[in-house]
């Protein structure tokens, strides 16, 4: 499902600022120390916000878990707004790294469909605070989700034309396919994440596929 959702070069490196929103690129540290205290922050503000949610987490909780001092929190980010929309686009990065390492060599794109699902929801089952934070940004940050979806559609959309004309799939709208294929993934995610779900991921990834592979037609 996920093959050309991105390349490991869409991995973005935290001096890579220039391609990020303004909301978000500023106050970049210089050294590596400052970096360590950056990404502390950021793994604070993911774990306060993902369970508290975005309007009861405040800056004095996230500097809490961080362990720094409040002041701190100024020195990297502006606001909780500005922390909030780096961790969208921090999921969204690490989603398509992960996926594309996940889907890396296999040419047949329906088992690519297989190996990008798997890695999806192992993913997300990793990091269910960051994927509710995600959810949590069409109220919060409409621009930021918008991006993080848009992202992957785009790059989805690629794949599935170009299996298209390999010959590896059937002909069809490869925009609506993306969009419909992105949530077949984030449902499943949900029921791992908001609803818990005890189901094993070899079998939600098995049915899922069977389903992308097969439909429902008897």
């Amino acid at each position: 499902m996920f093959q050309e959702f991105g390349r490991t070069s869409d991995v973005r490196k935290p001096a890579e600022a220039a391609d990020m929103p303004s909301k978000v690129a500023a106050n970049q540290p210089k050294t590596a120390r400052g970096e360590a205290t950056r990404r502390a922050i950021l793994a604070a503000a993911e774990k306060v916000i993902g369970a508290k949610g975005y309007n009861d987490a405040s800056i004095g909780h996230i500097t809490s878990e961080a362990g720094v001092a409040q002041g701190t929190f100024y020195i990297y980010f502006t606001t909780k707004e500005q922390v909030f929309s780096e961790l969208v686009l921090e999921m969204g990065r690490l989603v398509r790294h992960t996926i594309a390492e996940a889907t890396q060599g296999i040419d047949n794109r329906l088992e690519a469909e297989k190996a990008g699902l798997y890695a999806f929801l192992d993913f997300v089952q990793a990091h269910p605070d960051l994927y509710r934070i995600v959810q949590e940004a069409l109220f919060v940050d409409p621009d930021a989700y918008e991006e993080y979806y848009k992202a992957f559609a785009s790059g989805y959309r690629t794949g599935l034309e170009a299996a298209e004309a390999a010959g590896q799939i059937s002909s069809g709208d490869s925009e609506t396919r993306a969009w419909a294929l992105m949530g077949i993934a984030r449902s499943l995610g949900e029921q791992l994440v908001v609803f818990k779900s005890d189901k094993p991921i070899p079998d939600l990834v098995a049915s899922a596929y069977d389903l992308i592979e097969n439909g429902i037609k008897p």
